[in-house]
């Protein structure tokens, strides 16, 4: 699309005179002086936020420019001249193409043209991972009932629930749950049949309201299970949060209309807090690490207690399922990351199940947590929840380095390429809308990638386990910052 001389004001070698290039997926810069040669390759959806740097006034070398954050951890700052209006050309052409979606211009995804040999939107079909699962059975059946999305359209089309449970039932219950978005069963164990349903909260209200209907249908939940008396409920949020969800209409599963549930928080704090969290680790990783305080200032970001919490929920979790083998209810809204950690572990560990599979199955994400294509850079919705499930994982493969089948290079590609807009599969909010939008049909699918060059992305040190629950330590002696991952731009730090 375009290319201008630039100056690149590197944190780590100082200005860089260089030719940026941009197109319609990347913004690519190459030193024209500089020995060693220095590159820039930065797809544009990793852009959030692009900024002028001083004005027609400003005086000084290299003052006046663009500066540009992205939300793989980097900055960019490139200073331009003056005349010509080099600056006003670069950055009308990065904010359209960038932000595709604040400009009514389709995802870059939808004019990807490369060609793979394998077609990775054919690598999971939920109703035969259902089949995989042992569903539907006796206690369990597969509805249609959202079929077109018409019950909750931030669910998927087909949904697991009680075998007794009626469509009129489901019906109910969806009027007195946040979104519509009624208990459903997301795993079944392969062995005992315990199952870990999801679920948003209910609507309960200052005023404490009941349903009647969706007191009776977590009984069948309780019930379809046969083994226990009681239905198990983590409520992902801290208790206090959960009280003040009444003051907006919503709340939790009270003692008194559910008794027999026993709800449990786990103490994961909000979108809101888990941003700031990202932004202060930001702030202390890119562009210099200051050596002298550095644990203090990790500290300070909160950011491995938040993953701490994670992988604690997830322990949890495990102990459920080993200790009870009954039904486990989770609140889906905030606790993405804790279910799909619990789910993946017990796929990959119990059942054999491969890792690529699993994650293929639970790498859902909501495009609004992400702010693909959208220039709206202070949108509240905007979260670290993905981010936090894959460095969960990691964590997970550190402390247990022969249980994985992938290495880390696997995990950084999925994360660039969440970011990126190369391929349909992480656009936007539901299945309803990657339908609507024939994503399947018109992008490319990041398996296709991952799936034509599995060699890249394999640990070499994998041993095949069978019936072993994996059980992290959650103490922050054993957690650390994922350093190839949030630090790799600097170029004092080499990937191993």
């Amino acid at each position: 699309l375009t290319d201008k001389d630039v100056i690149y004001m590197c944190p780590f070698n100082g200005p860089v005179k260089g030719r940026v290039y941009i197109t319609n997926y990347r913004l690519y810069l190459r030193s024209v002086e500089n020995d060693p040669v220095v590159v820039l390759n930065v797809p544009l959806g990793v852009i959030s936020r692009i900024e002028k740097m001083g004005g027609a006034s400003s005086r000084g070398e290299n003052s006046y420019g663009l500066d540009i954050t992205c939300k793989d951890m980097r900055n960019l700052r490139f200073a331009l001249k003056q005349e010509g209006h080099s600056r006003r050309d670069i950055f009308e052409v990065l904010t359209k193409y960038a932000f595709p979606q604040s400009h009514n211009l389709l995802f870059f995804a939808f004019a990807n043209e490369e060609k793979f040999s394998e077609n990775g939107w054919m690598v999971y079909n939920p109703m035969s991972e259902y089949r995989r699962q042992g569903l539907p059975n006796e206690r369990w059946r597969v509805t249609f009932i959202n079929e077109h999305y018409g019950l909750c359209d931030t669910y998927p089309s087909l949904l697991v629930v009680p075998y007794n449970a009626t469509d009129d039932d489901l019906k109910k219950v969806a009027a007195f749950r946040s979104r519509n978005r009624i208990p459903v069963l997301s795993w079944i164990h392969p062995e005992t049949q315990a199952v870990i349903m999801r679920c948003s909260q209910p609507l309960v209200g200052m005023s404490g309201k009941r349903n009647k209907d969706d007191e009776r249908y977590l009984d069948i939940i309780r019930e379809a299970n046969g083994q226990i008396s009681k239905l198990t409920i983590y409520d992902a949020r801290p208790n206090v949060n959960a009280v003040a969800n009444k003051a907006t209409g919503g709340g939790y599963e009270g003692e008194d209309a559910y008794p027999n549930a026993e709800l449990f928080f786990l103490d994961i704090h909000n979108i809101h807090v888990m941003r700031e969290s990202l932004k202060k680790l930001k702030d202390i990783v890119y562009p210099n690490v200051e050596e002298s305080h550095w644990l203090s200032s990790l500290e300070s970001t909160h950011w491995l207690e938040h993953i701490k919490v994670f992988v604690t929920g997830l322990i949890i979790t495990l102990e459920f399922f080993s200790d009870v083998f009954g039904t486990l209810l989770q609140h889906f809204c905030i606790s993405e990351s804790l279910l799909l950690g619990a789910i993946t572990n017990f796929e990959i560990i119990r059942t054999g199940y491969s890792i690529t599979q699993a994650l293929i199955f639970y790498c859902k994400i909501r495009n609004n947590r992400i702010g693909h294509g959208d220039k709206n850079h202070a949108d509240a919705d905007r979260s670290p929840i993905f981010l936090q499930f894959i460095d969960c994982v990691w964590q997970m493969s550190k402390q247990f380095p022969t249980a994985f089948e992938f290495n880390e290079q696997f995990l950084i590609t999925i994360l660039d390429h969440l970011y990126s807009c190369r391929f349909g599969t992480f656009l936007y909010n539901s299945e309803c809308l990657r339908e609507k939008e024939k994503v399947a049909e018109k992008t490319l699918s990041l398996w296709s990638l991952i799936n034509s060059e599995k060699s890249k992305y394999t640990n070499p040190f994998y041993t095949k386990e069978l019936n072993r629950a994996l059980y992290p330590v959650a103490s922050m002696r054993h957690l650390e910052l994922w350093v190839n991952y949030y630090i790799r731009w600097n170029p004092r730090i080499r990937q191993q």
